[in-house]
């Protein structure tokens, strides 16, 4: 382990600590900590009594934050998601989603004739597919593949700095063309 990731981690690890020191001198904050229904709840709840734990190990402040890196830009407004197009050809289109506590209106569901590649390369975010009674967690650097017609909604995302996505998105060629995708077909990469 380099210096530089030992010292982070031995200062979030005192952070933890020292609020977990707090948490069993105050019971009324145990109470509150015990409440909390995800990650960011318990983020928010150490914040507010002066502790930073909120950054997961392995998250690094970017080298550069020039405008062509992808974790560049301000977060947008609580409740928004900015998409920007970064490259679109006639077989694909690579969007660069920015969240911000972002969730779909209720009752919302994707449904999309696309096929859609994801990965957050920052934060993390809930997602639920129709079918399912349980959301599923995603964390930088998760990947998911959802096909076409598969319905889903965006349950939370990170406040800010907020959840940055890649979606790739494209179209079956051969169900274009009236003909069936094998079935062991799988997403890029």
């Amino acid at each position: 382990m380099a210096e530089e990731d030992l010292v982070q981690f031995l200062h979030k690890v005192g952070e933890l600590n020292a609020f977990v020191a707090l948490i069993e001198a105050q019971p009324d904050l145990r109470r509150a900590l015990r409440d909390c229904a995800h990650h960011h709840e318990v983020v928010a709840l150490a914040r507010r009594h002066g502790f930073e734990i909120g950054r997961r190990w392995g998250d690094h402040q970017p080298l550069s934050t020039g405008p062509d890196h992808l974790a560049a830009g301000p977060c947008p407004a609580e409740g928004t998601e900015i998409s920007s197009t970064l490259i679109e050809t006639a077989q694909f289109r690579l969007v660069r989603i920015h969240s911000c506590r972002a969730s779909s209106p209720e009752g919302f569901w994707y449904d999309q004739r696309e096929h859609e590649w994801l990965t957050l390369i920052q934060g993390s975010a809930r997602l639920q597919f129709e079918a399912d009674s349980h959301a599923i967690e995603l964390n930088r650097g998760d990947t998911l593949w959802i096909t076409p017609g598969r319905r889903h909604r965006l349950v939370d995302s990170d406040p800010a700095p907020g959840t940055i996505w890649l979606a790739l998105f494209w179209q079956d060629y051969r169900a274009e063309a009236g003909e069936s995708a094998p079935a062991s077909r799988q997403p890029p990469g």
